[in-house]
């Protein structure tokens, strides 16, 4: 059974070493070890999965920006982290007597405007909760990142769908059962696109996804990944 990516779990005991890896071009790091992914000051980090493959938990472990926040989080190290969770908590103070599926459209509004904002006018790196399994939204976050000057880099949470539906259940957000199908049919395509399904070469990451580097993790690789850091300004 696959341990899932818990923020308060430690990652399994090996043997005493550092490896930290600097993402560039495609990197396929299933089933593999890593402790620490390093990437140039100013990055925009998107991490993407389908509903429930543990975005907000690796923000939260990575950066402590609890899913509790209602605004960006701004880490001890200056990256910036927007969650559209945090953007959920606050639209609720106003909206939370209506069904979720009706101002859902106002969360994703708001998050992509603070994404575009920060992309443009933020200091430091900016870390992103996307699913990215809409093709217009990463044309979006590519396009406000060229305009911000800055390097796009992508890690990808690949886990089953049974797993993702279990990681709704324990957050106690369930997503729509045609709303989830059709994200994990989004998700296995993008997937063949790069490559990153059947036995032929991975390929390059300028497209579909422009971005400089796209890691593809698995559950129990992103929970042995000890931390996430940018280099110096």
């Amino acid at each position: 059974m696959t341990p899932p990516l818990d923020s308060a779990a430690s990652p399994p005991p090996r043997a005493a070493r550092t490896r930290t890896v600097r993402p560039a071009a495609l990197l396929d790091l299933r089933a593999g070890e890593v402790d620490e992914l390093r990437y140039p000051a100013a990055s925009v980090l998107v991490f993407a999965g389908v509903p429930g493959a543990g975005k907000s938990t690796a923000l939260h472990r990575f950066f402590a920006a609890g899913p509790e926040a209602e605004q960006p989080v701004r880490t001890a190290s200056g990256a910036l982290v927007l969650d559209s969770n945090h953007t959920r908590n606050r639209l609720r103070h106003r909206l939370g007597l209506l069904p979720y599926p009706l101002w859902r459209p106002l969360v994703h509004l708001a998050h992509y405007r603070a994404i575009r904002a920060a992309l443009h006018t933020a200091e430091g790196p900016v870390a992103i909760h996307d699913c990215a399994t809409f093709g217009w939204s990463r044309k979006l976050i590519a396009r406000w990142a060229r305009e911000g000057r800055r390097e796009l880099h992508m890690v990808l949470i690949d886990v089953p769908a049974t797993q993702a539906r279990d990681g709704q259940i324990t957050r106690g957000r369930r997503v729509n059962g045609v709303a989830f199908t059709a994200h994990c049919r989004r998700w296995e395509r993008m997937m063949g696109t790069l490559g990153a399904r059947g036995d032929g070469p991975l390929r390059s990451v300028a497209e579909p996804l422009e971005s400089a580097s796209v890691v593809i993790v698995d559950r129990p690789t992103l929970s042995a990944v000890t931390r996430v850091t940018f280099d110096a300004a």
